[in-house]
């Protein structure tokens, strides 16, 4: 205490440079202090000294400061020089890159623009094109020249499943992969005689509370009679519009209204219920589509199934033309560890296999309804279950997809598909044009079509029959 007193008396100054200097080295201890803070920490500096001097500053106390000011100015000098030269090393360096950076892209890219040129296909397209363009006599949409051009050369891969999708079917498509889309929550499909009618309603929905029924026919939407009009006709009135709706329906001689208004329809692709037979409880699980939302809906049931106690159970896929391949590799790997492969993908002569995501394999027994509209994501299912897990096919022949498609967005909306990669079973076989084997091949039973029902379903009943033992 005795210092810091005398050292008050002989110079206030120099105590407030040491409280200046302190405080700015603990602001550097807890944060970096930038150019622009550093300048004002000088500034504030100098205020307070001038605060504090006293009238009448000894002598000796203004050399020291002077001194300590040179001192101070041939540092800073001599970093500014030493900071110029890194910046000159550095800009120097930058420009060395820049130059042997923009000749390799520069190479790349005409190496590929030769490639494209060189192209003598391509050249007859780009000719045709400009002649057509500059030449033909009326209006052209260049949109739809690309459009058409486009599909013709998809139609050239003589490959079915390679293809320009419509708007309708877009929008269709979109939706059933998507497992969710804005809408009323109806399917709707034409007759032979050309009217429109209902063929689904889905659960939770604008339509289902309205009790809008399967079979109800749609004779006019709003102030549009849909007579004589296509099924794409409502779904682009429907979509095309964020409103409440009227529709007109006729149910046998009967003529109704409903109201509907649009909201966004999660569509349930997969559904359960139980069995009791032979005093074992057999689950099971019906897969419509594998869309995006059909993993995480499946899982659920699954979960609540087992929760049930179930001994044994069904997978029925069929009519479920299939979807995400991702998806039913996630259904699959419920039932399998990760040391069992889901399928294996194959593209220009390569072959990656895929594992299950799953921890455990379950024990209890399997049985996978299918039919000849069971295809691609479907098939991947009954065959690795079928391969891997032991479980049993019932039904007839799957479709035989074996294929991998790519879908393509174009910048103006235009989306297409094309087939990329084949996929493989677990153990390498390859489905396409031949479809998956049933274990228990049955024909489903005139009866059934006639009047649908679960006692005259005979391939559900075989797999009941199989479970029950």
């Amino acid at each position: 205490m005795e210092d810091k007193k005398n050292e008050q008396k002989v110079a206030k100054t120099k105590t407030t440079k040491a409280k200046s200097t302190a405080k700015t080295k603990t602001t550097a201890n807890t944060k970096k202090t930038t150019a622009p803070k550093k300048t004002a920490s000088a500034k504030k500096k100098v205020e307070e000294i001038k605060v504090e001097q006293p009238i009448e500053e000894p002598k000796e106390v203004k050399e020291t400061v002077k001194t300590e000011t040179k001192k101070q100015e041939k540092v800073s000098e001599k970093d500014n020089t030493f900071k110029s030269s890194e910046v000159m090393f550095l800009i120097i360096l930058t420009c060395i890159v820049s130059v042997i950076m923009g000749w390799t892209v520069c190479y790349k890219t005409n190496l590929k623009t030769k490639k494209i040129s060189g192209d003598k296909n391509l050249d007859q397209f780009i000719t045709t094109y400009n002649t057509v363009t500059e030449n033909y006599y009326g209006d052209i949409d260049k949109e739809k020249l690309i459009k058409g051009a486009i599909d013709g050369m998809l139609s050239g891969l003589d490959d079915n499943y390679s293809t320009i999708i419509d708007d309708t079917s877009k929008s269709s498509f979109d939706a059933e992969l998507e497992g969710r889309y804005t809408g009323i929550g109806i399917e709707v499909t034409s007759s032979q005689d050309g009217k429109i009618y209902i063929s689904k309603v889905f659960e939770n929905t604008p339509a289902y509370t309205q009790d809008v029924k399967v079979g109800d026919i749609v004779t006019a939407i709003d102030d549009m009679d849909l007579k004589d009009k296509q099924v794409s006709d409502l779904v682009d009135y429907i979509g095309n519009n964020n409103k409440e709706f009227t529709i007109k329906l006729t149910r046998g001689k009967e003529t109704l209204e409903k109201k509907l208004t649009k909201t966004v329809v999660t569509i349930n692709s997969v559904s359960s219920k139980t069995f009791d037979r032979n005093n074992k409880k057999i689950g099971y699980i019906k897969i419509d589509v594998f869309s995006k939302v059909a993993a995480k809906q499946f899982s659920n049931i699954l979960s609540t199934l087992e929760k049930e106690n179930i001994d044994s159970l069904i997978i029925d896929v069929r009519d479920n033309t299939g979807g995400y391949l991702t998806t039913s590799s996630s259904i699959v790997s419920s039932f399998l560890d990760e040391k069992h492969v889901i399928y294996q993908i194959e593209q220009k002569g390569k072959t990656e296999k895929f594992y299950s995501s799953g921890k455990t394999t379950k024990t209890y027994p399997i049985v996978v309804l299918q039919n000849e509209e069971s295809a691609s994501a479907a098939e991947l299912l009954s065959i690795a279950l079928k391969e891997e897990y032991n479980a049993k096919v019932v039904g007839t022949k799957s479709y035989g997809k074996g294929t991998v498609q790519e879908l393509i967005t174009l910048p103006n909306g235009t989306e297409y598909k094309y087939t990329s990669k084949k996929w493989l079973s677990p153990k390498g076989n390859w489905v396409n044009g031949t479809g998956v084997t049933p274990d228990y091949e049955i024909e489903l039973d005139e009866k059934y079509i006639k009047e649908p029902n679960e006692d005259n379903d005979n391939q559900l009943q075989k797999a009941l029959s199989i479970l029950a033992e």
